[in-house]
């Protein structure tokens, strides 16, 4: 069976706190892992029509962003949004405007949304500009990114 090929794109605005959390995975699985052949590892600040053309032509991909739907800050979940939309409490809510859950539908309606697409969704605490990550959020940084390495099976650098 031939590698699927994956592109993962970590999501955000790193000089406004917790919504950087996408961007910090990707940095972290950058440092953490050697990638295998197949595997592209982007940071997107999220505009819809920029990620619906980084997604074009990946077998996979792998986004993780931010999110603000007043669960406890450090949470994390994936969402298989290959054949169902993100749940609406995760859209309401995002400091990219027309972000992801709108890229993922108009990927979807233009026939070009990969046939595996998930989205890691890390609940923020703080999204106030020139903070830091908190320390909720940076634990679920490492969290993801171990998950994402384990479900890749991407062997640690």
């Amino acid at each position: 069976m031939a590698e699927l090929r994956t592109l993962i794109i970590g999501v955000g605005n790193a000089d406004r706190g917790d919504d950087g959390a996408g961007l910090a995975v990707v940095t972290l699985l950058r440092e953490r892992s050697d990638h295998a052949d197949g595997v592209r590892l982007i940071q997107h600040w999220g505009e819809a029509s920029g990620l619906v053309e980084a997604m074009a032509g990946w077998d996979r991909v792998l986004i993780i962003d931010a999110a603000a739907s007043c669960k406890a800050p450090g949470d994390h979940h994936v969402f298989d949004v290959s054949t169902t939309p993100l749940p609406s409490d995760l859209t309401e809510t995002s400091s990219h405007g027309f972000g992801v859950a709108q890229a993922i539908e108009l990927a979807r309606a233009l026939g070009s949304l990969p046939r595996d697409c998930r989205v890691y969704a890390i609940e923020g605490e703080s999204f106030e500009a020139g903070a830091a990550l908190s320390d909720r959020v940076q634990a679920a940084v490492g969290t993801v990114a171990e998950a994402i390495m384990q479900s890749l099976e991407l062997a640690p650098a």
